[in-house]
């Protein structure tokens, strides 16, 4: 604030920053688009590569749990090994792993390469934005910095199915693997030229060997668990094995973490009201966000019968949408108003959008009801991402940056695993209910139009859902998170840190 004389903590700004800011934002896009991307290309790498159709889910899962099970270790790596260092790490292996699955021959290399791909995820997400939250303290710059990386998360995902679908139908599947190469090297000189992070370091410590293997094991099981509910039900032995185990390792995990002298996860970063508050309803509204894209693209290829490409352009509006809400609201507003209204008001904001699509019918036209669906969705997403992330990681301990950050990615990926799973449950067992009340249909119907009746009717069911799940997220948020607005206040450090510690964040 003007006329307001600097904190004795606080870092000179760099002077590259906003460059190492479109650095760190193109490496975030890489990851995001690559949870994406790969799905649209999958029936053709399927067919290409012969994979059986019991093994093709794990293209898809391989990455999901390498990268969700090692979070909050590349997020504690981080910490005590260096950001920076972390961060050149994970694009170098990311683009290493995308180049093996890429040229892949067999199923199995392409399975390790996704799961390689995972690991070196797990290094570079939580670097990423931990170095952002340590470039940018100064409030209105934090704002504008947090923004255009919220739209990036946000829309990367819907991005990455435009993108797939363009490589998959005019060159091959392989380039949604291979064009990671490029977004990584472009990373890679960036991060050696422009990204740099303060000269101040942690004291060294052990990392925490039980809590790593608690951790890692309890967050697998949980991600399998779900993949499993989706593939056999949530009542199969396997998938109520796999989610009571994860239960049991995360509660000893949470145990280990409160007695032990250097935690993996140091309980004051998730038991801060605030920033708690941001990872619950963070992780709900995902559980939201990916049921429409997963009825979406069902819905407009095979429903509608768009290409992968038309299907990918589909969902253009979401983006721009995203993108509006993250740069020209959040960002704007997270000055003016607390956290809590703008993530509150953006998830009741998705979740009107998502309510659009319970009146879905197989006749509806894009325009009527998916249009508008997605531009809703989009705004609301964009503007209650943009305050979460930054609140995730405003004054947290500078030792604590790589680990909170790892938390965001982690409730999002869990999120997304139990909003595959859950959602598309709901859908598949609603669509068979309806299948088997309107047998006399199908006559009249023809046995694609009545497959196509009923699958539509699942979505609206598991829509529902959705908007009930988004709707809690809002009230988790309303209710949780009670931080006044972001230019308030010190911006340099927490109470803990102001006699002990060198600022770091805003």
């Amino acid at each position: 604030m003007q006329g307001t004389p600097p904190h004795p903590g606080a870092r000179r700004a760099d002077s590259r920053r906003w460059k190492a800011l479109i650095v760190i934002a193109l490496a975030q896009l890489m990851v995001v688009l690559d949870t994406t991307v790969v799905n649209i290309s999958l029936p053709s790498a399927q067919h290409d590569l012969g994979i059986s159709d019991g093994n093709r889910q794990w293209v898809i899962t391989a990455y999901s749990l390498a990268f969700g099970g090692l979070l909050l270790l590349g997020g504690r790596i981080a910490d005590l090994a260096g950001r920076r260092r972390m961060f050149i790490i994970g694009l170098v292996g990311f683009a290493g792993a995308s180049a093996l699955g890429g040229a892949a021959v067999g199923t199995a290399t392409l399975l390790a390469a996704r799961a390689l791909q995972g690991v070196f995820g797990a290094l570079l997400a939580p670097a990423a934005l931990s170095l952002l939250a340590v470039t940018f303290s100064e409030p209105k710059e934090r704002a504008k910095a947090f923004g255009i990386y919220g739209a990036v998360s946000g829309g990367g995902g819907a991005l990455g199915l435009i993108l797939g679908g363009v490589l998959t139908q005019y060159l091959s599947w392989r380039w949604a693997l291979y064009v990671n190469i490029p977004f990584a090297v472009a990373g890679i000189v960036g991060a050696v030229t422009v990204v740099r992070e303060p000269d101040e370091r942690p004291q060294r410590s052990r990392l925490d060997i039980p809590g790593v293997l608690l951790a890692t094991s309890g967050l697998v099981l949980l991600v399998l668990g779900f993949s499993h509910a989706e593939t056999h039900g949530w009542h199969a032995r396997i998938t109520v094995l796999l989610l009571v185990g994860a239960v049991l390792l995360l509660a000893v995990f949470v145990l280990v973490e409160s007695r032990v002298a250097t935690p993996l996860l140091p309980l004051r970063v998730v038991t801060d009201r605030n920033r708690g508050g941001v990872y619950l309803s963070l992780g709900l509204s995902v559980i939201g966000m990916f049921g429409l894209f997963l009825f979406l693209t069902y819905y407009l290829q095979v429903v509608k019968g768009y290409t992968p490409v038309v299907t990918g352009l589909a969902f253009l509006p979401m983006i721009l949408g995203m993108v509006t809400g993250s740069t020209q609201i959040g960002s704007r507003l997270m000055n003016v108003l607390p956290p809590r209204v703008l993530m509150g008001t953006g998830f009741l904001v998705s979740a009107l959008g998502i309510l659009l699509l319970t009146q879905l019918k197989v006749e509806s036209s894009y325009a009527a009801v998916v249009l508008p669906a997605q531009v809703l969705l989009g705004l609301g997403m964009g503007t209650a991402f943009m305050p979460a992330t930054s609140l995730a990681t405003h004054r947290v301990q500078p030792r604590d940056a790589g680990v909170a950050s790892a938390m965001v990615s982690t409730s999002q990926q869990v999120g997304g695993s139990i909003g595959t799973a859950l959602l598309n449950t709901v859908a598949s067992s609603s669509g068979h209910r309806w299948a088997a009340r309107h047998l006399q249909q199908a006559g009249s119907l023809g046995k694609v139009g009545y497959a196509n009746h009923a699958a539509v009717h699942g979505y609206t069911v598991a829509s529902w859902c959705a908007v009930s799940i988004l709707g809690i997220a809002a009230l988790a948020a309303f209710t949780l998170i009670q931080a006044p607005r972001q230019d308030t206040g010190p911006s340099a450090a927490t109470d803990t840190e102001k006699t002990t510690a060198p600022a770091l964040h805003g």
